[in-house]
């Protein structure tokens, strides 16, 4: 009797993107993922663990190469501009990163890592997403640093405002995420936002 058939998890985390791409997030099933990349079930429970381990796997791998891709975008607009300059570029990153890869853009801003963490995915998938949480909180840290000159909780909510809540509800509710009239609108709020330190209580 042969050996069962490897799949490797690299090939099936890319079957699981493109299912996501195409059918949503709830398209995408251990069952789906199953008759696409022609893994048993079985291989793929043993894979992610559960439904919210795969789904959180597909997100937290976009979302380490979307962060990668921000962190590069904020170090060069550093390097040309101003600390606005560089919470601006914070801000369009994703309709910066949509203009080559439209799909991975609108799969990031679907869901949080909260809602994820919030559907218990098992390990590794946790930890990568808490990472993921730490990298961001680190940027949002240094952003309201260089801004401000300040690390406290009102100045790094403000920052994370202008990085993760507007480009959320202006970008994916446009028609396309790179569509110049949200990023033109994105790209004034910040500019707005950042041009008066937040009040140190927050409100």
């Amino acid at each position: 009797m042969g050996r069962p058939r490897q799949h490797d998890l690299d090939d099936l985390l890319g079957h699981a993107r493109r299912l996501w791409i195409e059918r949503g997030a709830d398209g995408l099933t251990i069952r789906a993922l199953s008759s696409v990349s022609g893994a048993s079930n079985g291989a793929v429970y043993h894979a992610f663990g559960s439904r919210a381990g795969l789904l959180a796997r597909v997100w937290a791998q976009e979302a380490g190469r979307f962060l990668a891709f921000q962190r590069d975008r904020v170090r060069e607009a550093v390097l040309d501009g101003d600390a606005t300059s560089a919470l601006v570029a914070a801000a369009l990153a994703p309709a910066t990163y949509a203009t080559d890869n439209a799909d991975g853009a609108r799969l990031l801003l679907a869901v949080t890592a909260d809602d994820l963490l919030a559907a218990d995915p098992g390990e590794p998938a946790r930890t990568q997403l808490i990472d993921l949480q730490k990298e961001l909180g680190t940027l949002l840290v240094d952003l309201a640093s260089a801004l401000w000159d300040r690390r406290d909780r009102a100045a790094v909510e403000v920052v994370r405002h202008c990085v993760v809540t507007l480009p959320g509800a202006l970008l994916l509710q446009a028609d396309d995420i790179a569509d110049p009239l949200a990023a033109h609108s994105l790209e004034h709020a910040v500019h707005g936002i950042a041009a008066v330190a937040p009040p140190a209580s927050g409100v």
